[in-house]
């Protein structure tokens, strides 16, 4: 009668932890992959350049997150309009996988298709929102949506579902906008996004950004906002450079407390790019 004794037991365990420890690899690479893929999505999606105007800077700071499955749908956009005039869009989708990042790629391309058929940015959100919930996804997407004429300086406004701006004036004066807002992209058929409207002054700043920069388990939205407000009032107060704001508000995100994806967009009046 045969027995098994210590030593085969020993060998049993180590050929049971060499299978766990081959599949647990297997999908470590099977995860990273995943994450290389949605952070290239999300960098192949957003602009490379900017658009240029007289006596406009914008400047954008965009950290994506990529630790264990956090991988956002954030994203800014900036692009010139047929009128002259320029669209600005910063937003967050649901969740944080790949399926995040390729819809925030949808969000992103719609908008700008949308763009040429009608620049009001209300009824751009509104045409946004029916087309996503026609695609039928689960996801839905936060967005502000500003166009700005960079002769008179008049920016027009309109949110859905996303956190304030942050404004500032060379005078010192700074805080958050007002706007009224409406619901998410993709959740609500025949949404309605009001427009509100701003100046950009002369030196006056003003911050768009996802809520990963804000607020997290460490930092509440308020406390976030705060921040940023016066960090905004310094920069306009001192002329600081459009770039050291968004990099100065963008560091905020390493206090909030978690790993999320983080974008920052400033747009500031600078009088040194001017026309002559």
């Amino acid at each position: 009668m045969s027995r098994t004794g210590p030593a085969d037991d020993g060998d049993e365990l180590l050929t049971r932890l060499g299978t766990l420890t081959a599949q647990a690899r297997a999908q470590a690479e099977v995860q990273r992959s995943r994450v290389e893929l949605a952070v290239a999505l999300q960098r192949g999606m957003l602009p490379r350049d900017l658009p240029e105007a007289p006596g406009v800077h914008l400047a954008v700071r965009y950290a994506p997150a990529y630790q264990g499955l956090n991988v956002g749908g954030d994203w800014y956009d900036a692009f010139p309009m047929p009128d002259g005039r320029i669209a600005l869009s910063i937003g967050d989708v649901q969740g944080h996988n790949i399926e995040a990042a390729a819809f925030m790629g949808q969000v992103r391309v719609g908008l700008r298709a949308l763009a040429s058929v009608t620049g009001e940015p209300g009824e751009l959100l509104a045409r946004t929102n029916d087309l996503l919930l026609s695609l039928g996804s689960s996801l839905f997407a936060t967005c502000t949506f500003m166009r700005l004429d960079p002769a008179s300086g008049v920016l027009e406004s309109a949110r859905a579902g996303h956190l304030p701006c942050v404004w500032a004036t060379a005078d010192g004066r700074s805080g958050v906008t007002a706007d009224e807002g409406g619901p998410p992209l993709g959740v609500q058929p025949g949404a309605v996004y009001p427009v509100t409207r701003y100046r950009l002054t002369t030196g006056g700043v003003f911050v768009m950004l996802t809520d990963g920069v804000v607020e997290g388990p460490s930092m509440p939205l308020d406390e976030g906002l705060g921040q940023v407000v016066r960090l905004a009032g310094i920069a306009a107060v001192a002329a600081m450079d459009a770039d050291a704001l968004a990099a100065s508000v963008i560091k905020g995100a390493e206090r909030v407390g978690h790993d999320d994806d983080d974008a920052v967009l400033v747009l500031a009046h600078d009088p040194r790019a001017a026309a002559p």
